[in-house]
């Protein structure tokens, strides 16, 4: 025997070394591989062979094998292996933690971590039951040394982690150990805290050396298995002996060694949920030592050098802060009588050092806490929480400036970044979010300190306006850039961080300041500085827009300064370009755009207040489009846009609609000529007309089709933007009074009529010719048209498919450059941006017109004539504005709004023939496409490296499943609005047409389709959000039994598909059980389905049916219902790849511990019940 073990070692430490040699071959390491898995599968001796190869004189390598040797047998033996073997091999690992590893500093880690493994898996089987005695023998090892005592800690930390974190069990013997864990707790916990007070003590008196460097690496372990234990024991051992354990781990936050260990133990602790009154003790960190040495900690954060470890327990530590504030936040004035800690102000001066740090990520850790703090009902009212909020405004000032990027090398902020951000595109989106997060707390500071907030954005914006602009060193690319700032210029970084301070305190002063409170005269004396500052950079002109838009709300009380300020903000379409053929820059472009907005805003919310100076800004919107080259088309809609807001003040029907017919007489002419008309009813002509089968490589100056297609961009763009604004007045007398009432409907709501009702009627016509024009042109003969340099004219815009893909957009744009488009760029851009325009028109056109939108003759057929016409040849991405807008809104029935008003009577003529076709058509459409990707296979990374697959066909295919996601997701959508309907409007459902209830039952087979696409999201939403809250409005109808069969197989066709998310899993689980136990009781075909499932255990069926079926039979709760239900199905449940080949590992329950049994008494015979007392003849009188 003893020589088949050395002779099977001999070739086992062969076989090993090849395997791990880089050198060899594949085809002989995995000869040795084979070799090495067939001897742990089926060889007699793998005990002997294991601990000999595990003797210290082997290899790492070698003794790694063989302790894994051991642990194959304990995992998938020891069910079968004899008694005394079982002695024998755990007598064996003992003596392998005694005596079998080297030193703690010399023995690798991998050796350490097999060898606790060995030992937990013994455990798992045998203890308590088998093993009584198995703490103490391991509080015997730690008498034999530090190495011993490291094991220890590992085997408790990793029988903690298999049986509380990961549950790795079944679920008594996890029942046992766990609750046996809990009975010794007291003893293990005091056990652990003695390891680490030791070893602390000594690694302190040694300092130096190996032995002290041998009792920290003892220190740390303890530390990790206390992080282990800490989460889940009862706080009560926490708390004991008045936090003693909390105070140790405060007091090493400052050993370097030691403290990120701590500092994780310290953040577990704190973070632990529970009832208030448990966790009142863990304010004790208030007290002068433990706040002392956090604060300590906290402000030497800062070192020259940015060292890895330190910078994570500066995380940590942060976390803690965070955590302790949570916790005080949530006991003081709650019933907890919890008084406001003494120490408070320490506390907040340890978060302030964070929010200075240099590092961008610990800054913005802290930015939560201090708004609750900020927002707290009684501690935003303690004196030095109040002088804190001035301290925060004035470090905000700092921190709202955008620095730190990784790949630069201008502020101290960059080296954290680096250890933080991938690339300058990560950073950037962390730092918006950063932001919003700081503006936030901004305004929650704000109604602590109003007027010292507005003096600080007062300081700040007077500073930058006595400043000279510096650009620092930029790309300067073009004449046009010269002498202007690019977006990394000192002064824009300034301008930018003091635009959204100002914002922030303004809007809250406007909100939290009222009547005479409110400084006027220094607001007004803000805005005559800003209105005086004078600019030609498009960078900071953009930032003196929002802080006019800001300080806006001051010119109510000062009406005269109005027309300044409307001066002042359309004086950006005045700022010179150099070469008016030259291209805009980007910053040109924004900074324009900006205007428009802000007008736009401005005309939106103060109508009234801006309506006198109607007159001098609309002539001043005559002169601009009198020079065509001076606006561009979206410029002059945006300023259409806002005299259509103003002109709604008229309140006098005659006079807006003069006013919007002399408005848009250009625009009515050109789109309702006969020569547009004639372009746009064919799709060849079409094509010919905007230059999609000429040649691309023209520039933008000979582009002679250039001018078209802007013509008919700006048609459609004008007529949104008064379809979207053009309104009656909201109040029911001046409407009336100005002409715009014109009936009642039957129930007595009153009809209006929209000024802008003729213009968009007579435009109408050519926006459906349009949208049946455009479907055509995605047909195969029409793509044929397209010239080569347009074949892809069609694609989504880069922009969109960023976001289809999920990929960051661009974080530093060249502002100081002109914008170059290529034609094929600008002709993706055409298409997207009109057929878009099409579809927002008819989304806003039923809600602007009401009932002179309804009325139209044959609309529907129109609508179906021209939106619904070659879908088949339509991309997916085309089809999210159809869904989206070409939806109807139901009073009862919240769909999606082509129409927000539709009337009940047009239920039949107008909305079935729409929306049941198209969802019939996307129920086809969809499914197929998404069987069609249930059926592919995912190409492997090694086939795509090895050439066996294009990478651009893979991203192909991943791009059209995040394509195809898009109409899925809008389609849930409409789904969603339905489930939102109230319960009892669902008793209309029968009152409705039949076309209604198609309409209906087409929604419910979408979304239970849905749940066989392979997409986890889709099917996690659909199975929590939709399936159910649709069926169970009809689950009490006459659904036929194949219907009812149909709902419950595909639930489980869904679960055979993503059973392997654990959240899908939960979801489909909870469905079908819904399903079953709801139509079961009417529908018995659904037993027959259930009896097909595999491995189905029928007499749990039957029993389950019983209790669900008699109503005399014990009925069960939720939880044992669902239990019981899931182990019923657990054979169509799918599995990761990865786990169908795994080999099970089966540990058998042990007897159970000892319960003592309840006593059976009989209650007549041993209580006196009072009954005979009844009747007692004193009774009698009564």
């Amino acid at each position: 025997m003893s020589d088949q073990v050395a002779t099977m070692c001999d070739q086992l430490i062969k076989a090993v070394n090849v395997m791990m040699d880089p050198g060899t071959n594949q085809i002989y390491r995995l000869e040795a591989l084979k070799f090495c898995e067939e001897f742990k599968e089926s060889c007699t001796f793998c005990v002997p062979c294991g601990l000999q190869l595990a003797e210290k004189t082997q290899t790492s390598v070698v003794r790694h094998f063989g302790l894994q040797i051991l642990e194959h047998v304990i995992k998938f033996r020891w069910n079968d292996m004899p008694q005394p073997e079982k002695v024998q091999l755990k007598n064996c690992a003992m003596q392998l933690l005694s005596t079998g590893t080297l030193s703690i500093l010399e023995e690798e880690s991998h050796i350490k971590d097999v060898l606790s493994r060995i030992t937990v898996e013994m455990i798992k089987r045998e203890w308590p039951q088998h093993w009584p005695d198995m703490l103490k023998e391991m509080e015997a090892l730690t008498s034999l040394g530090e190495s011993q005592t490291e094991l220890v800690m590992l085997i408790l930390l990793r029988l903690a982690e298999d049986v509380i974190t990961f549950q790795t069990l079944p679920t008594q013997r996890r029942r046992d150990i766990q609750q046996t864990l809990t009975q010794n707790m007291d003893n293990i916990f005091s056990f652990i805290l003695a390891i680490l007070q030791i070893n602390v003590d000594d690694y302190r008196k040694l300092v130096s050396g190996t032995a002290a460097k041998a009792h920290c690496r003892v220190a740390v372990t303890t530390l990790n298995t206390l992080a282990g234990y800490i989460d889940w024991i009862a706080l009560a051992h926490i708390t004991n002996d008045n936090c003693r354990l909390l105070e140790m781990l405060c007091l090493l936050l400052s050993e370097g060694e030691l403290q990120l260990e701590a500092v994780e133990c310290l953040l577990i602790a704190i973070s632990r949920k529970g009832k208030l009154e448990d966790r009142k003790p863990l304010m004790l960190l208030f007290d002068d030592l433990a706040i002392n040495y956090i604060l300590s900690a906290a402000q030497s954060a800062d070192g020259v050098v940015v060292v890895e470890r330190h910078y994570i327990f500066l995380k940590r530590l942060c976390q803690v802060l965070c955590a302790l504030g949570s916790q005080v936040t949530s006991l003081v004035g709650s019933d907890v009588a919890v008084e406001t800690p003494a120490n408070l102000n320490k506390y907040m001066e340890a978060m302030l050092s964070f929010t200075t740090h240099h590092s961008q990520f610990l800054k913005s850790s802290t930015q939560i806490m201090w708004g609750t703090l900020f927002r707290h009902e009684i501690l935003s009212k303690v004196p030095v929480v109040v002088e804190m909020s001035l301290k925060y405004l004035k470090t905000t000032r700092t921190n709202l400036i955008k620095t730190g990027y990784p790949s630069r090398n201008d502020s101290p902020s960059c080296e954290y970044s680096r250890m933080d951000f991938d690339s300058d595109e990560e950073f950037g989106s962390f730092f918006n979010l950063f932001r919003s997060q700081q503006g936030e707390v901004v305004r929650s500071a704000c109604r602590l300190v109003p007027m010292e907030a507005l003096g600080d954005a007062a300081e700040w914006l007077g500073y930058q306006l006595s400043s000279p602009i510096i650009t620092g060193i930029t790309n300067v690319c073009s004449e046009t850039a010269e002498g202007l700032c690019s977006i990394l210029s000192p002064s824009v970084v300034q301008w930018d961080a003091m635009t959204v301070f100002s914002e922030c305190v303004l809007g809250q002063t406007f909100r939290n300041l009222t009547g005479e409170k409110l400084p006027i005269d220094q607001g007004i004396e803000l805005l005559q500085a800003v209105l005086s500052y004078e600019t030609k950079d498009p960078l900071i002109l953009s930032c003196v827009l929002t802080n006019i838009s800001a300080l806006f709300p001051f010119v109510t009380h000062r009406p005269n300064i109005l027309p300044q300020v409307l001066t002042k903000v359309t004086i950006v379409f005045d700022i010179p370009q150099g070469d008016s053929k030259a291209p805009r820059t980007r910053a040109v472009k924004n900074v324009r755009r900006h205007a428009c907005s802000s007008i736009i805003k401005m005309c939106r919310d103060y109508s009234p207040f801006i309506l006198p100076c109607f007159d001098m800004l609309y002539d001043y919107v005559k002169k601009l489009f009198a020079d065509e080259a001076l606006l561009m088309q979206m410029e002059k809609c945006a300023l259409m846009e806002a005299l259509v807001l103003i002109g709604n003040q008229f309140k006098d029907y005659a006079k807006q609609k003069a006013f919007l017919e002399e408005l848009m007489a250009p625009v009515v002419a050109r789109w309702t000529s006969s020569e547009t008309s004639h372009v746009l009813s064919d799709a060849a002509v079409f094509l010919s007309y905007v230059g999609a089968d000429q040649v691309s490589e023209q520039t933008k100056d000979t582009d002679v089709y250039g001018n078209n297609r802007v013509q008919l961009s700006y048609c459609l763009q004008a007529m949104l933007a008064v379809v979207k604004r053009s309104r009656w007045p909201a109040d029911l007398g001046e409407a009336t009074a100005g002409g715009f009432l014109v009936g009642s409907t039957p129930s007595g709501a009153p009809l209006f009529s929209n000024p802008c009702s003729s213009l968009v009627l007579a435009m109408l016509p050519n926006v459906l010719t349009l949208i049946r024009t455009q479907n055509n042109l995605f047909a195969p003969e029409n793509l044929a048209r397209l010239s080569p340099g347009y074949a892809k004219a069609y694609d989504l815009i880069d922009v969109e498919k960023n976001c289809v893909l999920g990929l960051p957009h661009p974080l530093i744009d060249i502002y100081d450059t002109p914008v170059y488009k290529g034609n094929l760029e600008r002709m993706q851009g055409f298409f997207c941006t009109l057929y878009d325009n099409c579809y927002h028109i008819l989304g806003n056109a039923g809600h602007s017109l009401t009932r002179d939108f309804y009325t139209i003759d044959g609309l529907a057929e129109k609508l179906v004539g021209s939106a619904f016409v070659s879908l088949d040849h339509v991309p997916d991405h085309r089809f999210r504005p159809i869904i989206h807008i070409l939806t109807f809104q139901w009073h009862d029935f919240g769909f999606l709004p082509l129409v927000l008003s539709c009337p009940q009577e047009y239920y039949e003529s107008l909305l079935c023939p729409l929306v049941g076709p198209l969802f019939t058509y996307m129920l086809q459409r969809l499914n197929v496409k998404w069987q069609i990707i249930n059926q592919r296979k995912r190409p492997s990374s090694v086939a795509v490296w090895m050439g066996q697959m294009h990478v651009s066909e893979n991203d192909d295919k991943i791009g059209m499943r995040r394509r195809l996601r898009q109409p899925t997701r809008e389609v849930e959508t409409c789904l969603d609005h339905v489930i939102c309907v109230p319960m009892s409007t669902w008793s209309l459902l029968t009152s409705f047409p039949l076309a209604l209830k198609d309409i209906y039952m087409n929604l419910l087979t979408i979304s239970f389709v849905a749940l066989s696409w392979k997409d986890t999201n889709i099917c996690h939403r659909t199975a929590s959000m939709i399936c159910w809250n649709l069926l169970r409005q009809v689950v009490g109808g006459n659904l036929l039994p194949d219907a009812a069969t149909w709902f419950l197989i595909s639930t489980l066709k869904g679960l055979q598909l993503h059973g392997q998310h654990e959240v899908c899993c939960a979801t489909l689980t909870l469905l079908a059980m819904l399903i079953y136990e709801n139509l079961r009781p009417r529908y018995a075909e659904l037993r027959a389905v259930m009896s097909q499932i595999p491995d189905i255990n029928m007499e749990a069926l039957d029993q389950y049916d019983h209790r669900l079926l008699d109503p005399k039979a014990q009925k069960f709760g939720d939880k044992k219902r669902k239990d019981q239900f899931k182990k019923l199905i657990a054979g169509t449940i799918g599995k990761a790849l990865c786990e169908q080949f795994r080999k099970e590992v089966h540990i058998r329950n042990l007897p159970s511990l000892f319960k003592k049994p309840k006593p059976e008494r009989d209650l007549l015979a041993t209580e006196a019940l009072g009954l005979e007392a009844l009747f007692s003849p004193q009774r009698a009188s009564v």
